[in-house]
Formats: structure tokens, sequence, C-alpha cells
């Protein structure tokens, strides 16, 4: 595995309080995103994934993000990591994680363009505990750290995820709408999501992460 400083596997950012990476070189024909939630969304969510053998991707996944390559729009995955921030594993098993995700991903024509994820939980034990951390979703600080890496219209941009704190996220950013899906954690949380009614934000349900190719005809 490659080393923690080399660039092209992503670097924690200390004052943002949060690990990235983007693809080198990445162009890109529409300037709206689609941010996706990891664990429960694009692969099965195990609880507190730290081993690449325990990955398994979501029906649908790479389908989805291999169209949305092919229509130039970025693919961006924001991550809460609280089994960094617990102590229960590190950035390298994270790293190895990522990698091992990257490529399942390639063997099918598909890439994420930028990895963002961010440690801190309440409960973290040092230095990860912070109460209310600006970029640990529901807080919008891993999009906007998105939108200033890849120059992105955040107003044109959606989220998908399987728990509020990713829409929520989402409508903080300023984005143009989240779409909520079961797979994951969704079933438990969907009566939540149906009973919000954000203004400004549009909700969308769904079943799993294929379900979003319309959302691909907004972002181009």
């Amino acid at each position: 595995m490659a080393g923690l400083e080399d660039p092209r596997f992503g670097q924690f950012d200390p004052e943002l309080g949060i690990w990235i990476r983007v693809t080198p070189g990445a162009s890109y024909q529409s300037k709206a995103a689609l941010f996706l939630d990891r664990d429960g969304v694009v692969i099965e969510d195990t609880g507190y994934l730290c081993r690449p053998v325990e990955i398994v991707l979501i029906p649908g996944a790479v389908e989805l993000i291999a169209a949305a390559n092919r229509a130039g729009v970025p693919v961006v995955e924001v991550t809460n990591q609280s089994g960094i921030g617990r102590g229960y594993y590190g950035w390298e098993e994270f790293q190895a994680v990522e990698q091992a995700l990257a490529l399942k991903l390639e063997q099918n024509a598909a890439a994420i363009d930028a990895v963002i994820a961010c440690p801190y939980h309440p409960e973290g034990v040092a230095p990860w505990a912070h109460p209310m951390h600006p970029a640990r979703k529901p807080q919008p600080g891993m999009l906007l750290a998105a939108q200033q890496r890849l120059g992105l219209d955040l107003s044109r941009s959606w989220i998908v995820g399987d728990k509020p704190d990713d829409l929520l996220a989402g409508y903080h950013a300023g984005l143009r709408g989240g779409m909520h899906v079961l797979t994951g954690q969704g079933q438990v949380h969907r009566p939540a999501i149906t009973a919000w009614h954000p203004q400004g934000f549009e909700v969308w349900l769904a079943n799993r992460l294929s379900d979003a190719a319309g959302l691909l005809e907004l972002l181009k």
C-alpha cells in the first residue's frame, strides 16, 4: 500500500479536519456533482468497515457511478469515519479499504473522482473528539471542501444517502436536493425523511443507488 503521505492516495488536512483524495488531472463537463455516502449506499454497511475483504458493492452502484463518469459528472464520496474517531482503526486501514474499492470500480470502468472523510465524533478519542465538527455530517464541511477543490456548483448538485445526516449535510451546503435510499440503514430512517419538508431543497425517495439514474440528467 502506498504511504500515507502520497497525495495520489489522499492526505489529511488538519485545517479542514478531513482526509481528502482528488483524482489527479481529472476534468469534468459538469460543475454539478453527485455526492455519495459510502457505507450503506455504495457498499454494504458492515459496521466500522476496516478490511478490504469485507467490501461488498451494493447492486447498481457501479453502474450509476460509471454512467456519471461517462456523462462528465463529478462523483464525490463523503463519509463520516467514526471508527477512526473512536479508535477502532486508523488511516492506514481506511486507505486500504478505499484503494480496494477504487480497484473494484476500475475493473468495471467506474471511478470516484474525490474521496473526503471526517474522523471527528462527539464520543471520539484524542485527537478526534469534537462535539460538532464542521466537517462531520450533518455539517457541510466536506461538501464545501469539495466545492473549493473541484470548483463545483453546489446549487445544482445532489447527495445520495441512507441517513438523515447525509441529506442534512446537503441541505446545509446549499445543494439542490438529496435522495434517500433504503439500503444500509435507510429502512430505519425513512419515516424521518418522509416527514421532513425543507424549503429550497428537493427530497427524493428511492430504493437503492441505481434509482438515482434520473439525477444524472439534472447534473449534466
